[in-house]
């Protein structure tokens, strides 16, 4: 009994003792993400996250070493929302059939990206995919969204890589705006695509 006692102080010294630069770390990455989602990752400087953040750029590079682990906390950042909002919209399906699931996800990830941060830093990050750190982050979180859309719906591997698909239709049609477009050519892309009012 007193040997777990002392785990749990030591434990709890040692999590006070990270608590700044493991409390920092998120709020950083959240500033991340809007930063390089409004400027990219050529366009942003650690010193344009550091004034979002409202800490010295000395102290991002404390956290961060270089600009490319920033970038891929934020992305890391990017994905877990999206995941996290993937799981809502499949918990609030009508019911638990794959094409409901599948409808409810769109749906929550739709809302989600409907002020186009999350969206805009996940196209910046295809733009840079060559640096190696950020294209091996891309893909993670590409993995982890496709393989929770195939284990959470149950649906068939057709049916998944169409909402894939679809996802990134949508991502081209927000960013170039293109439902605005009263054109033929691009009322047939965005044909059946829900955004959200």
């Amino acid at each position: 009994m007193e040997k777990s006692e002392c785990t749990v102080t030591l434990m709890s010294n040692r999590s006070s003792t990270l608590s700044t630069a493991e409390v920092r770390k998120p709020l950083v990455a959240s500033s991340a993400v809007r930063e390089f989602a409004r400027g990219g990752f050529h366009g942003t400087t650690i010193a344009d996250v550091a004034r979002e953040a409202k800490i010295s750029p000395a102290y991002v590079f404390k956290l961060f070493p270089n600009k490319e682990l920033l970038f891929v906390a934020a992305l890391e950042e990017c994905f877990a929302q999206v995941i996290a909002a993937l799981e809502a919209g499949a918990d609030s399906a009508q019911d638990q059939k794959p094409d409901s699931i599948l409808y409810s996800m769109g749906d929550a990830y739709a809302e989600l990206v409907a002020d186009r941060t999350l969206l805009l830093l996940q196209v910046h990050a295809q733009s840079v995919a060559e640096i190696p750190e950020i294209g091996e982050a891309l893909r993670r979180g590409l993995a982890s969204v496709t393989g929770f859309a195939k284990s959470r719906s149950r649906a068939s591997d057709d049916d998944v890589q169409r909402f894939m698909a679809y996802g990134q239709l949508c991502h081209l049609i927000v960013t170039a705006r293109i439902d605005e477009i009263p054109e033929s050519w691009a009322m047939l892309l965005s044909h059946n695509i829900r955004h959200p009012a």
